[in-house]
This record gives structure tokens, sequence and C-alpha cells, in this order.
């Protein structure tokens, strides 16, 4: 069996940190603490800017341990992020491993319900494995 490559670290704050998967998608893995609205949208726009880097249409979400996203958190990323990601960056795929807390996931479900007609698909998983396989399935490249 051959070794993976390890992911590579390509941004972090504190609000989370973004991992370059060698499998062709970025990863996203919450904090678990305070963060301002400035902190969450660096780690959005840098998402948006490593898909456009690397030709890549998929991110793994990981919000096991985050708190949930406030009112201005949830406009800005369905009214500003999501149109210029899918449009810009070619964000496609969407694969969310959900956080236990109920208020997290109802933040989280009122984003990825906010598409609006966008050529992206969001999936919610349990576990970072189901997730995973998920993705893998997904094309690495936008399809025009």
């Amino acid at each position: 069996m051959s070794k993976l490559k390890p992911a590579t670290i390509y941004f972090e704050n504190a609000a989370g940190r973004l991992l370059e998967e060698p499998a062709g998608f970025m990863r996203t893995i919450w904090g678990s603490g305070p963060r301002r609205p400035e902190d969450t949208r660096a780690v959005f726009t840098h998402m948006m800017l490593a898909l456009q880097r690397h030709g890549w249409s998929r991110i793994l979400i990981d919000q096991r341990p985050m708190q949930p996203f406030t009112a201005e958190e949830q406009t800005w990323i369905t009214q500003e992020w999501m149109p210029r990601a899918v449009s810009e960056g070619g964000y496609r795929h969407g694969a969310v491993i959900v956080s236990p807390n109920v208020m997290v996931r109802l933040a989280t479900a009122y984003i990825t319900t906010q598409v609006m007609g966008l050529p992206l698909q969001y999936r919610s998983f349990e576990t970072e494995a189901e997730a995973l396989a998920w993705l893998l399935q997904q094309p690495a490249a936008p399809q025009l």
C-alpha cells in the first residue's frame, strides 16, 4: 500500500485552517474558539483563491468543532461569497462533516439551502469517511 502525500497547510487563522489535499480538493477545518467576522471572511476568501489557483471544484468542510455562524456571517456567505466562489472560483461540490451542535447544523442548513440556482451541490455527513468517499466521486475540476 502506497503512502498518501500529506496535505499542505494553505491558510490558518482564529476561524479555521485550510489544507490543500493532494487528491485535488480543499479541506476546511473550522476552529472551536471565538472568531471575528473578518476571520470568517478570510477563511472563505482563501478557500475561493485556492480553488482558483488549483482549478479545483471540491471542498471538504469539517464543522464538528465550530461555533454557529452568526446572522452577519450567513448573509455574507450566501449573498456575496457563494456566487463569487462558483463564478470566479469554480466551486461545485461541498461535503460537510456536520457538528453535533444543533445550532451549528441550523446555521449551516440555512446556508446550504440558499444555493439559489447556482451549479453547487452540498451534502452533509456524520463521518469524515462518508464525506470523503462522496467528495472523491465528484469531478475535481469544474464542469463547464
